[in-house]
């Protein structure tokens, strides 16, 4: 059996670095020996994620354009021209057989690099609307993976194969730790749960709903397990200590996804891409929150294709803080509701997505 030598590029957040590391997990299971290298933007969270993983990694100093300041870009152009350079004496001295993007700021330069070198390109589009850099790259790569229906809007028809977005391997069983997992938050059984999420950095509108509207919570009965994300941690911390006693559970991570899960009646969260598959795996009734900062509006999109089948409710960002948790405390309470949500979600679940990508990856180097 030949040794197979992958590199696998992209980042800046967990969603963009989970499925990337559920890739490489699934391959290097399937195919021990392989080589797998990982190409990420310095200072981001993957340069810590990844080597936790078990895998190398390469930090590019790339960055994303600053559309509301133009004159930033003059910065970022010149990292991006470093990046490329990087990134082209790294593939020449990994050699690798082939180069898969999974979004963020490193997966362009790496992309595109390998394809002029003649290294076959797979592209991992986990959201409903493709963005810029991927519509790029489209032309170069040998197979696009996305998630969605209708994305031959932005891609050859011919080159898309739908696998779904990976998700965390722990995930798979997370449903069967409810009493578990209530006792890992020292949250009672007794009572309805409700899981907050914004992302592995936070999100400030979904982060200020709760902190604005925690006496809501507990008036209600309900309980709160609430990761903040690295930049709010501070404050929300100070907030509860006005709180000591009450039901709610509070950090800049969690580390047990899957107890978070498991807890949770009802979950509020962005709607980033891998969340949502996350979600739709384990069948869990979301209110969404779309982030308004992101390319193309792709999180409202992500959101929308759920709604228009009722498999979740969705709240835009600059109704938060008034809708957000009113929202969220009538929903919890309605047991119908919760089931009607839970059942239509689960049903937009793709499963395996690790192991098609990998049947694709390994079709493409075949190939050669």
């Amino acid at each position: 059996m030949r040794k197979y030598r992958i590199i696998i590029s992209g980042g800046g957040t967990g969603g963009h670095i989970f499925p990337a590391i559920s890739i490489a997990n699934t391959f290097k299971k399937r195919f021990p020996d392989a080589e797998i290298l990982f190409v990420g933007a310095e200072d981001r969270m993957e340069m810590d994620k990844v080597p936790a993983a078990g895998y190398k990694i390469v930090g590019l100093p790339v960055s994303g354009f600053d559309r509301a300041h133009l004159m930033n870009n003059v910065k970022v152009m010149a990292r991006l021209a470093k990046s490329l350079r990087l990134a082209r004496k790294t593939i020449r001295e990994f050699k690798p057989d082939i180069a898969v993007g999974v979004g963020g700021y490193a997966s362009g330069p790496t992309l595109w690099m390998a394809a002029s070198q003649g290294v076959p390109a797979l592209i991992q589009e986990q959201n409903s609307y493709a963005g810029v850099t991927n519509k790029l790259l489209a032309k170069k790569a040998s197979k696009i993976c996305v998630a969605y229906e209708g994305m031959e809007k932005f891609f050859p028809a011919d080159k898309i194969v739908i696998t779904g977005n990976p998700v965390r391997q722990d995930l798979e069983e997370a449903l069967s730790k409810k009493e578990e997992a209530l006792a890992f938050f020292g949250l009672s059984p007794e009572k309805k749960t409700i899981l907050v999420v914004g992302g592995s950095l936070g999100a400030r509108t979904i982060n200020r709903s709760i902190q604005g509207d925690l006496d809501k919570f507990f008036a209600s009965d309900v309980q709160v397990i609430w990761q903040t994300g690295r930049y709010y941690y501070s404050d929300a911390s100070k907030h509860l200590k006005a709180y000591r006693g009450m039901p709610v559970w509070c950090s800049d991570f969690i580390t047990r996804m899957d107890y978070a899960y498991s807890a949770a009646d009802l979950v509020i969260s962005r709607a980033g891409a891998s969340s949502i598959s996350e979600l739709c795996l384990l069948g869990k009734p979301v209110v969404l929150v779309p982030s308004p900062n992101v390319a193309e509006d792709h999180q409202t999109k992500n959101a929308l294709a759920l709604v228009h089948k009722d498999a979740a409710v969705m709240i835009a960002d600059k109704d938060a803080e008034k809708d957000l948790v009113p929202t969220a405390l009538k929903i919890v309470h309605d047991d119908e509701r919760l089931r009607t949500l839970s059942r239509n979600i689960e049903t937009l679940a793709q499963r395996h997505s690790a192991d098609r990508i990998v049947d694709e990856i390994v079709k493409i180097i075949d190939k050669k």
